[in-house]
Order: structure tokens, then C-alpha cells, then sequence
């Protein structure tokens, strides 16, 4: 691995918390490693954010902020990230981030001007294709990194750009960059991309940042070359520039089970971890299902009460996070009248679960014994921190590139089902029980689901071979050492016919 204490290397995570925590994650891997300079730049209340999440630890990880007022682009005050914010909101938040893009540049040029040379390169999320005109003007590269896997990405921008759906004859269609078997179905898309034609405020930003984003020197992915082996190949194709698979970025305590996670994303959760690990630790092994929706997404009204009656009628012990229903307020209490008459109370007299209002300690839930299944939302992040623990999967996608995600968990991987997509579905007690006690059961479909699951985890345990202080070798070091290596490379290259032109 190249070291050097003389390299700066700059990050720019897009607004949202999944992808602040894996953009610090590469942080700190890509500064242990190589002893690089590593800066992460945001807004102001996100790096107070990361600052709570490295608070106790010994993170060496220069944190920036940059300028954004939020109320100047018509959004609600200290709007700086995506979390609470409704999803009829959020394009006027993403095209409102392009306004950083003049105060990263002046950064880029201060850090230059103090240290006699540009950073070795900048890192900026896919959403932020205009970073690679700045980092060009700035003297450097630009690098994509997308925080989702090579599936997810690859279908996410391949719908994006090509629009294939807007073929009005059939409701399944095959997609660029994908073999004719992997065929998608409309109800697999976010309503804002199945209405998309291209002259959208929703194509309007994500067409050219997309496009934009190709133009990069390189992509880094957040998977395992072993896991998604055959989706990075796919990726590698489509995007025609150098693709580095980085991940899965986990903390070092999932990818040994001997330790317990310390570090909760900088939130506090809605009961504490000690008493969840207590309950957890009365439940038998591989029997309790975990449900959470990630910290951007909650379900509708007549969903939630489906959900909570399947649950029950289910009698497999569950942890539930809940937050109030679409059409209220997200940061409000949570209401007894959004669940069936007296279900607090019976659950706890029952000993059947435990409701966790807003946040609950997921590393330290998935990571227990007892922890069986997950039914998740199919974000990246959440995905990875499952199977990391041969934990399979209940599918319940409802935006981003969740549903593709969704789709190859069950299609490709085998360690999932799906139970419904989206917000707007009818969701059935009956139909909640059926999916949970199939994937429960420790024979038939839900051994083969947990078989496959616990495979997959050993092979992310293997390939990132992480010990205690976060170190170790495999895939992970190899390819973070292929992408070091080869932007010293160029950069001397470059200097070379730089000094030869002269």
C-alpha cells in the first residue's frame, strides 16, 4: 500500500445520512491505510453531525464545513439533509446542492494554495457530476463514488438515463446494461421515475449529474468483489471508466462477531441498547424479527395497522421501529390510534416484542443471536449490515434504488423475500404472517434463504478479514491499494508530459 503523510485527499458525501456514514466510513479505511490527508467537506449542521458520530473515537479525519443557507432556495430553515424532509420536497433539495459547488471549489483552491499542490483527487457522490469540471479547475480529478452496491447503481443510473419504461405496451421491460433475464417490472420504480419523460424536475437533475458523474476518473462502489461479482462485471461495461470495489463499509465490530458495535450514528436511540441486548438476550437463537424502515422512510396508516396484525398473529418474538405514518409529522409522538386497539399493551403482557420509537441500535440487533430476520427497506447500508450477519431479508422496498436492490436479493442472491413495494399498496395481516413465518421456518424455503444468507456473510467477513484495530488484508485493501496506486500514476504522468510540453 502506498503511505505518505505529503497526499490530500478531499470528500464530498451527498445531503443524507446514508450517505454521509458510508463516505466517512472510506474516510477513515483510506487514511488508517495509506496515512493520507483526508477531508470531508458539507454543510455546516452535517459535519455536526459526523462530529457526534466520531466523537469517541480516534478518527483523524478533517472535517469542513461549507456555506448553504436552505430558506435562500425555498426550503424550510436548516433544511441540510434528507432525513424529515417529504419526498415531494426533496428534488428542490438535491438541485439546491448545486450551490456548492462554488464554495468546494474555493476550497479546493485554498487547500492547494497552502500546500504548494492540489489533493490527489477529490471524492464526490454520484448526485454531484458538476464536481468534475471543479476538480478539473482546481488541478485535480474528480472520483464517483456511489454508496450503493453495483446492482443497485447500475440499475438506478441505467433507468435514469435511458427512460426504458416509457414504453406504454407492457409493464415489464429489460434494461441497458442488464442481460435479457434480468428483466424489471414498472412497480419496481419510485412513482417520481415512473412518471419521468425526461422533461421532469426529476430528470432535469439527475440526467446530467448522472452523465456527468461518468465523466470521472474513476468509480468506487460499496460491495464486495466476491458478493457482487457478477453485477460488477455489468457495472464495468456500462460506465466505461475504472470501477473499485470498496466495501462493504461496515464497522469493524459487524465484521467480528466477538465485539459489539460502541458507535450509533450520532443518534439516540428510542430505547436504550441495554435493554434492547436484555430482551434480546431471553429470546431464543435465530427466532426474532427486526423491522425497520431506515431513518428516511415510514409507511401509510393502513399499512402500519396490516403490518402490526400480521406480527401479532404471527407469535414470532419482534423488535419494532416505528415512527409516525405518511401524512404526519415525522418528528411528532407516536400515536396508539396508528396501531390496533390495546396492541401495546398485549405484545408486552405477551412478551412478543418491543416497539422502539424513531431509532433503535440496528448493528447491535442485527449482530445478536437471537436476531433471526430483518425486514428492511432494502437500503444499501442496511443490506450489507444484514448479510454481514447471515441474516436473510423480508423485503419491503420504498424508494432510491431499493426495489432493484429488493430484486436481486431475491432473484440473485436467494436470501430475501418480498412482501410488498412502496407506500401505496394494500398490505394484508394474512399476507404479513405467511411471508414472516416462511422465512422463519427453519425448514424448506426459510433454510434455504438462511443458508444462502449465512454464505454471503462469511464471504464479507472473509474478504474485508478485519481484526479488532480495523486492519487486516483481502479484496477490500487490495482494491483501495489498485485505485492509491493508480492515481499516483497518473499524477506522475501527467507531470511528466506537463515538464515535457514546457
Amino acid at each position: 500500500m502506498v503511505c505518505s503523510d505529503d497526499e490530500h485527499i478531499v470528500m464530498l458525501p451527498m445531503l443524507a445520512h446514508g450517505h454521509l456514514i458510508p463516505f466517512l466510513a472510506l474516510a477513515n479505511h483510506i487514511q488508517q491505510t495509506t496515512g493520507f490527508t483526508v477531508t470531508i467537506a458539507n454543510t455546516p449542521l452535517n459535519i455536526n453531525y459526523l462530529r457526534s458520530t466520531t466523537a469517541n473515537s480516534e478518527s483523524k479525519i478533517g472535517l469542513v464545513e461549507l456555506p448553504f443557507c436552505s430558506t435562500d432556495h425555498g426550503l424550510p430553515p436548516n433544511t441540510e439533509n434528507t432525513e424529515n424532509l417529504s419526498l415531494d420536497r426533496i428534488i428542490d433539495f438535491f438541485d439546491a446542492t448545486k450551490s456548492l459547488k462554488a464554495p468546494f471549489y474555493n476550497l479546493l483552491v485554498d487547500i492547494t494554495q497552502k500546500q504548494g499542490k492540489p489533493p490527489l483527487c477529490v471524492i464526490t457522490d454520484i448526485f454531484c457530476g458538476w464536481a468534475v469540471d471543479v476538480a478539473k479547475s482546481a488541478g485535480t480529478v474528480n472520483v464517483t463514488f456511489t454508496t450503493g452496491g453495483a446492482y443497485g447503481t447500475l440499475a438506478y443510473m441505467s433507468l435514469w438515463l435511458n427512460l426504458p419504461h416509457r414504453n406504454p405496451d407492457c409493464d415489464e421491460f429489460n434494461l441497458p446494461g442488464f442481460p435479457d433475464r434480468c428483466r424489471f417490472h414498472i412497480t419496481q420504480l419510485h412513482r417520481f421515475l415512473r412518471m419521468a419523460d425526461g422533461t421532469d424536475s426529476w430528470s432535469r437533475f439527475f440526467q446530467p449529474q448522472i452523465s456527468e458523474s461518468l465523466q470521472s476518473y474513476g468509480m468506487l462502489c460499496n460491495t464486495d468483489e466476491q458478493v457482487e461479482a457478477q453485477a460488477l462485471e455489468w457495472l464495468r461495461k456500462f460506465v466505461k471508466i475504472p470501477v473499485w470495489s470498496v466495501g462493504p463499509l461496515l464497522p469493524p465490530s459487524m465484521l467480528n462477531k466477538s465485539n459489539t458495535s460502541k458507535q450509533h450514528s450520532g443518534k439516540v436511540p428510542g430505547l436504550s441498547t441495554e435493554k434492547c441486548l436484555e430482551w434480546l438476550d431471553l429470546q431464543e437463537p435465530d427466532t426474532v424479527l427486526y423491522i425497520s424502515f431506515g431513518s428516511q422512510n415510514t409507511i401509510s396508516a393502513s399499512q402500519m395497522m396490516g403490518l402490526a396484525v400480521g406480527l401479532e398473529e404471527s407469535k414470532i418474538p419482534f423488535i419494532w421501529v416505528t415512527r409516525p405514518p405518511i401524512g404526519f409529522d415525522l418528528k411528532g409522538g407516536f400515536r396508539s390510534e396508528w396501531l390496533p386497539e390495546g396492541y401495546e399493551e398485549r405484545i408486552a403482557t405477551a412478551k412478543q416484542g418491543l416497539l422502539v420509537k424513531n431509532w433503535a441500535p440496528q448493528l447491535d440487533i442485527l449482530s445478536h443471536k437471537s436476531t433471526g430476520a430483518f425486514l428492511s427497506h432494502c437500503g444499501w447500508n442496511s443490506v450489507m449490515e444484514s448479510l454481514s450477519q447471515g441474516v436473510p431479508i423480508i423485503g419491503w422496498p420504498m424508494a432510491a434504488e431499493q426495489g432493484y436492490n429488493s430484486k436481486m436479493l431475491v432473484e440473485e442472491m436467494g436470501v430475501a423475500v418480498e412482501l410488498t413495494r412502496g407506500v401505496q399498496t394494500s398490505v394484508e395481516g394474512k399476507d404479513v404472517k405467511k411471508v414472516i413465518e416462511l422465512v422463519m421456518d427453519k425448514r424448506g424455503k426459510g433454510r434455504e434463504i438462511k443458508e444462502n444468507a449465512a454464505k454471503i456473510g462469511q464471504q464479507i467477513r472473509a474478504s474485508a478479514m478485519v481484526e479488532e484495530q480495523g486492519q487486516g488484508s483481502g479484496s477490500f485493501l487490495k482494491s483501495l491499494n489498485d485505485f492509491v496506486t493508480s492515481l499516483i500514476n497518473a499524477r506522475q504522468e501527467q507531470s511528466l508530459l506537463n515538464s515535457n510540453g514546457s
